[in-house]
């Protein structure tokens, strides 16, 4: 069993297998009868799955490793600097990249009242501007600045030091805004549309 859940990609596989049984055992007449409604759901399943990847590792920069890496011994900090963050980084920017493209998709037809906020659609345009913005921040502001800060790409000791500070501020700027993106993601189809 170690040899099975001990590889991530295995567990992975299983996991995505799983799903696709559940979907086909509870769904598979959508398939054959109605392809919108179950290509549909794949999306908002790949949406949810890719934004708690998102989030998830955004709220572990914000509650672990920003505010503990102060305090690891500086011959323990290229353990998280050189192995952990780099890998974080990448599932956290293509989580972003996958959450946004599967967001634009499930969006359909309704991607341009959404996303000027037009009558029914506010909540849910709100939450696509802040998910857009959000992902901007992730690949154009911290992205950039963490290969700089994590020594991914040259830099002197105070160009680290300023990308390390840039990244950090984008990356709380996205943590507060998670939080009204988060409740206009869940709020819209459950509260009545404004």
């Amino acid at each position: 069993m170690a040899n099975v859940l001990g590889n991530l990609s295995r567990a992975l596989l299983i996991g995505i297998t799983l799903m696709v049984l559940v979907i086909a055992l509870f769904h598979g007449q959508f398939i054959a009868t109605d392809t919108s409604v179950w290509i549909s759901g794949f999306l908002r399943a790949v949406h949810v799955w890719a934004g708690i990847l998102w989030i998830g590792l955004l709220y572990y920069f914000n509650f672990v490793q920003i505010p503990t890496m102060p305090q690891v011994p500086a011959e323990l900090k290229p353990g998280v600097s050189k192995y952990i963050a780099p890998k974080a980084l990448l599932y956290f920017r293509h989580g972003s990249l996958l959450t946004l493209i599967a967001g634009l998709g499930l969006s359909g037809g309704n991607l341009v009242p959404s996303l000027t906020f037009a009558e029914g659609s506010r909540v849910i345009g709100l939450g696509m501007w802040l998910g857009i913005i959000m992902a901007f921040n992730v690949w154009f502001l911290i992205w950039p600045n963490q290969k700089i800060a994590l020594g991914i790409v040259d830099g002197t000791a105070d160009q680290k030091a300023a990308a390390a500070k840039t990244a950090m501020i984008f990356s709380r700027t996205n943590f507060i805004l998670s939080f009204p993106m988060l409740y206009c993601m869940v709020a819209h189809g459950h509260i009545s549309p404004a």
